[in-house]
This record gives C-alpha cells, structure tokens and sequence, in this order.
C-alpha cells in the first residue's frame, strides 16, 4: 500500500524522470543507528522547554533557550554559532503571577491563562462582571457609563453539545495520505466560510476592547469552543506592532466556566471575579534575533551552497511550547547532533537556524532572506541566494513525517521520492504538489527558493497543543522525533552531498 501512495505524484509530473540518486546506504545505516537507538532529542527538547519556560519572543525564556542552543552547537563543533540579529521586533512581555477565582455566588478557581501585554492589575482586585449583549457596535450605547472597573464576557450563542465526539489524537491513515498525493494544484479552492468568520469575531472583540479601554473596564474574559476539558487557548491580546504597548487585561478562560458565569448572569443572578495578574515589559533590547550556526562544506567546487534547515525557536506563553515549536527546533538541533557524531564531511556547508517572532508573522525567516537572500530590485534571489541548494523545515508538531509538501515543485519530486525509499518502512513515502502554510519555508519560497516542510501526523496538535495551555513536554512522541531526525538527518546529507543543487520550480 505505501509504494501505490506514490503513484498519483508520477503521473502528475507529465513523464518527467529523475536521475538515479547517488545514496549512501552505508552512511543511511549509520544515520539510522544513532538517530533511532542513540538519539539525544528527548533531553534537547527538555532543555527547550522544562528547563527554559515559555519561549515568547523577546522575552527572557526565549533568550535563555536561544543562547542554550548556541553553546549546544558551539559544543558539537559547529562554526560561526550566535545569535544573529535581523532587525528590530519590538518589546518583551513576560507572565510573573497570575490568579483567577470566581467569588459570588459562589467560590469557584477558573481555568484560564492572560493573553500577552495585558497590563495587569495593581494587586489582587475584585471586579463584578458584565454580560455584554450587543452583536455589534452599535449596541454599545446600552452600557455607556457602566463598565469601569468591570470584567466583560460577550454573549455567546454556541452550545458544547458536539464536545467529546472526536479523537483529540489521530494519525494520517492510507486514504489520507492518498488524497495528499493526488492533489492537483489546478483545482479550484473553495471560499473558507470559517476563516470570514474568524475574522469577523477577531474585528468585533477589538471593537469591544476599545469601548471597553475608553470605558475603564477592568479587563475581559473570552472563550471558544476549543477552550474544553482544561485546555485553552491563549496567544496574543493585542495585534503585532512596532510599539507592543501593554493594554486591557483579556483573560482566555475554559469553555465551561465561560458559559456558567453567562448561564448565572442570564438568571439575574451576580456574578464577581478576583484577579491578581502581574506582568513585565522589556524595552531595553528590541532587536529581534535568530540562532545560527554551520557545519562547513569541504568540496572546492560546492563549499559556497548551502543547506539549510530550521524551525522557529519561539512560543506562546501558555505553556512551554513543546509541539509548537519547540519539537520542530529540537528535531533539527538533534540533525546537527547525528551528523557530526557520524562525521559527516559535507561537500557543501550545512548551515541551522533557529527562528525568532515566527508566531507574529515569521519575522525571523522574512528578515533572514531579506537581509541574505533578496535583490532589491526584483525581489527574486540574488546570487548568495543561489547558493542555496534548499531549506528544510520542521513545525507541525510532534508527529512522525509521512512525506513531503512540494510547494509546487514537481522536478523536486522524484529526488525526494528515492530519497525516502530508505525510510518507507518508517511510515515515510508520501510526496504531495500540495502548498502548505503558516511557517518559515514560506518566506524562501517566496522569493522562488526551494523550501519546504514536512508532512507530519496531526496527533493532538490542532485538538489540544497547539497555542494552548497543553503544549508541554508531556505531549511530545519520543519515537515520532526520533524518526523525524533520523529521515531529515538523511535529506541533509543527500542534499549536501549530490552532484546538483535541488532544482527550482
């Protein structure tokens, strides 16, 4: 069944053959070994995240676990390892002390997490709550001159009653990787009606927090759908911007505590909080930074390209970032760490990076090809970024890779297809034309670089880890990091090692 995943990607080439690849299978053996029976990823990544904290960027979790990297890298041997500046990104912010309770009617803790550059409170504080009713801007007049020093919930009309239908945990199954791999990039894609609504809340909510700051409310409570059985979800409480001024208190609370405080109020009867949230901004250094480091190519002709791999190194602040990304960053670190504990002698330089601000908008990477990578004038590569044979990224969690996402790149296909041929036995053979988005790989293929990102199993990466207070070391899949180190490790010495550069779209 895995050989006849393939098959939809060949016939979607229009005949198009690939040399033979050149494999080293006595080097794919020793990759193998110490990436599967001696790997180190599992103490790489505790160091990333238990011992770190949360990662959010410019915070001082994320530097601590930057600069950790860079002595890492420095230690196995790597050259020019730092942390490498690429621009300015704005202020710090960072959780010290944070509680929640339900006071009236009754005491009740709260599940819950604050959103980055609240502003937090000046001590413990007691707040009654309002139910805000109005469905939009208009309605707010109703509540003129009765929210300062109040918690907000707005209305909602949702039930829980699909909660528990699905698996949180899932792993791709033959059919789905078989739609994968007959994807055709022609096909029309249909309109999301779930992302117009996203948008429409998020514009919504930032009007209800405008009111609410002109009208001195203490702060906000917000919930979806999402935030049941103990997770919940929790990222940024005010847009990305070059300022990152603290604002309203807005608190991410459990679905089910959202909704008895809104069932109580609907009652008539009262309901009141105590928050005490401190927290801490960081001016001084807002220069945003990426870990960097190489391995150097030893062929005359092919020491100047590069391969690159990388993950973003940054998180949310709910938890410690373990799938989201702090697996992705450990995997390739743990690459680095196989390839020189077997000795690799790349013909061309190897060359990792950790990137920062990813989750506001993949500033790390954007800034990286703009400041390497990128003539001014066309925008296309410029001649250091044709020197690049390809990048490799990792940021989907912590499941096992089942194949690739070509990014379009049909002449990339049959040299990934032979160079997975050793590792079909690890689940890996699955080679789609289909994009994918939302992480670094995008800002190299935007300027028409070979980039891309592996196809993983979803595990519970969308159902409960990811931005959420749930993306702990404890959801992390030892034998799923293993593997993906292993097959990347192997990708990274093909790259370095075969006669051509990978070939563009």
């Amino acid at each position: 069944m895995r050989k006849d995943i393939t098959i939809p990607f060949l016939l979607l080439v229009n005949g198009l053959f690939a040399q033979k690849e050149n494999l080293d299978m006595t080097m794919m053996a020793k990759i193998r070994d110490e990436g599967i029976n001696h790997s180190q990823v599992m103490d790489i990544v505790f160091n990333l995240t238990d011992a770190n904290g949360p990662r959010l960027m410019e915070s001082p979790g994320y530097f601590k676990a930057a600069n950790w990297a860079k002595s890492k890298l420095s230690s196995w041997g790597l050259e020019n390892a730092s942390l490498e500046a690429w621009g300015n990104w704005g202020k710090g912010w960072e959780l010290e002390k944070y509680y929640l309770a339900q006071t009236s009617p009754y005491y009740k803790p709260l599940t819950g997490f604050p959103k980055t550059f609240s502003k937090g409170t000046d001590g413990l504080v007691h707040a009654s709550v309002i139910l805000l009713e109005a469905k939009d801007s208009a309605g707010f007049t109703a509540y003129e001159g009765q929210l300062k020093d109040k918690m907000i919930m707005i209305k909602r009309s949702d039930t829980g009653s699909t909660f528990g239908l699905l698996p949180d945990i899932t792993r791709y199954g033959d059919s789905d990787l078989l739609k994968l791999a007959a994807f055709d990039p022609k096909a029309p894609v249909p309109a999301s009606k779930e992302a117009e609504s996203f948008q429409a809340a998020a514009h919504f909510l930032a009007q209800v927090k405008k009111f609410a700051i002109r009208e001195g409310a203490q702060g906000i409570l917000t919930t979806s759908t999402r935030n049941v059985d103990g997770t919940v979800f929790v990222q940024n409480g005010i847009p990305y911007n070059s300022e990152m001024i603290p604002t309203l208190n807005d608190i991410s609370v459990g679905y089910e505590d959202f909704m008895m405080m809104q069932r109580l109020l609907q009652h008539g009867i009262p309901v009141s909080v105590d928050l005490d949230l401190r927290t801490k901004i960081y001016p001084d250094e807002q220069r945003g930074f990426n870990v960097i480091a190489e391995i150097p190519g030893t062929d005359k002709k092919l020491k100047e390209q590069l391969v690159m791999i990388g993950g973003h190194l940054d998180s949310w602040q709910g938890s410690t970032g373990a799938t989201d990304n702090a697996a992705g960053s450990a995997v390739m670190l743990e690459v680095i760490r196989i390839l020189k504990t077997v000795g690799v002698k790349p013909r061309r330089t190897i060359r990792i990076a950790l990137w920062g601000g990813e989750e506001t908008g993949l500033h790390g990477s954007k800034n990286y090809v703009k400041n390497h990578f990128t003539d001014t004038v066309t925008k296309k590569y410029n001649a250091a970024g044709d020197k690049l044979s390809v990048y490799l990224n990792l940021d989907n969690g912590t499941g096992k890779i089942r194949g690739i996402y070509l990014q379009g790149n049909a002449a990339a296909g049959p040299i990934f297809e032979q160079w997975f041929e050793p590792f079909h036995d690890l689940g890996a053979t699955t080679l789609t034309l289909k994009n994918t988005g939302g992480t670094d790989h995008l800002s190299f293929d935007a300027i028409g670089l070979p980039a891309f990102q592996f196809i993983q199993d979803p595990m519970d990466y969308g159902s409960r880890t990811h931005h959420s207070n749930m993306d702990s070391y404890d959801h992390l899949s030892s034998e799923d990091l293993k593997q993906a180190a292993t097959i990347i490790a192997a990708f990274v010495y093909d790259a370095a090692q075969r006669e051509e550069k990978m070939p563009r779209k």
